[in-house]
């Protein structure tokens, strides 16, 4: 049997659709026996409304929307995203709000979905990732007129409220640690070029390069896989005058990163020191543990929900929030060029003033 219609339990508990539809909406027009009759048969037939019928009489649908337009198989095994969904539930859930999560191919795949979803009423809002450069998504969403928040900034998102953090910032205490120790030849293997948080970490390391002496600061462009994070860091490692550090823009390809280090025979942080914008169990158990940017993303999800809630609750209330910029944890897998690795483990904090 399909979805229970109006009809269907009309016939079964033997009134008209009319009478179905006034018990069902709780409006005056039968008896309270046949209302009583009305509502034990849906609840028989385990009737719900349909989204779009509720929504024309005002009900919200109890669910928010989150689409990324990503490859599935790089999501899948990013802990930053398992941490980000995590706590973006939690969030949702002190209100008994939904997640409906869909992973598309690219960026017109994602709009078309927003379009579905809004016509449909099927979110009362949405979250938007992975803000992009010229992000055409800003303007779509803005004329849907669905509420919805932006994880990223700063500015770029029209009238949409953000919750970011200072990639540039955090980016610069990583290449000025790194300068600290001695280290004059950094590679960044980084995100998609078309985000702007890789824009804002290429940047940050560029504008850097001469104030520190750098002899070289080169950004390679990756989709935080790690097999181009691996084969990136190969082609680097291979050239006669490598680097003597590379930042990755994700805990997993630091760790392929790693990986390609031991299988070339370089030495980690002997001869070339690691660090990762990601931190997270991966970053901790492997040998040498990695040094890099941590910042709670369980808690970062709970304050987008919150975010995104109060906008669906009071529509043009929110502001964007700026959390803390997160904080460079010191572990094994750096160090002064030249010098072997600590003899046991290490874990401080690093931020510039």
């Amino acid at each position: 049997m399909g979805r229970p219609t109006i009809a269907d339990i009309a016939r079964q508990a033997g009134v008209s659709k009319g009478a179905v539809s006034f018990a069902l909406n709780g409006r005056p027009g039968v008896s309270e026996a046949t209302r009583e009759r009305i509502l034990l048969v849906a609840e028989e037939m385990n009737w719900r409304p349909h989204s779009a019928a509720r929504a024309l009489g005002g009900a919200r649908s109890g669910a928010v929307g989150l689409v990324i337009a990503r490859p599935a198989r790089t999501i899948g095994v990013e802990p930053f995203f398992a941490q980000l969904l995590s706590g973006l539930q939690a969030g949702l859930s002190a209100r008994a709000v939904a997640l409906q999560l869909l992973v598309v191919e690219d960026t017109a795949a994602e709009i078309e979905v927003y379009r579905r979803w809004a016509s449909e009423h099927r979110v009362d809002g949405f979250i938007v990732v992975d803000l992009k450069v010229r992000d055409e998504r800003v303007e779509v969403l803005e004329r849907l007129g669905v509420p919805a928040v932006v994880l990223g900034g700063p500015g770029r998102h029209g009238t949409l409220p953000s919750v970011w953090a200072d990639d540039r910032e955090a980016m610069l205490s990583i290449v000025h640690y790194l300068a600290a120790l001695g280290h004059r030849r950094i590679a960044h293997l980084a995100g998609l070029p078309s985000f702007r948080h890789t824009q804002r970490r290429i940047r940050a390391l560029r504008d850097s390069a001469r104030s520190l002496g750098l002899i070289e600061a080169v950004s390679v462009p990756t989709d935080f896989s790690d097999s181009e994070g691996a084969a990136a860091t190969r082609r680097l490692l291979a050239q006669p005058q490598r680097p003597t550090a590379i930042v990755y823009d994700s805990d997993v390809m630091a760790v392929a990163g790693l990986g390609v280090a031991t299988e070339m025979g370089v030495p980690v942080p002997g001869e070339l020191s690691i660090v990762s914008f990601d931190d997270s169990v991966l970053a901790r158990i492997v040998h040498p543990a990695l040094t890099a940017l941590s910042r709670d993303t369980f808690a970062l999800g709970e304050q987008v929900a919150r975010q995104l809630l109060t906008a669906i609750d009071a529509p043009g209330t929110v502001r964007d929030l700026q959390t803390p910029t997160p904080l460079l944890t010191v572990r094994e897998s750096t160090g002064r060029p030249g010098e072997p690795g600590p003899s046991g483990p290490r874990r401080r904090s690093w931020q510039t003033t």
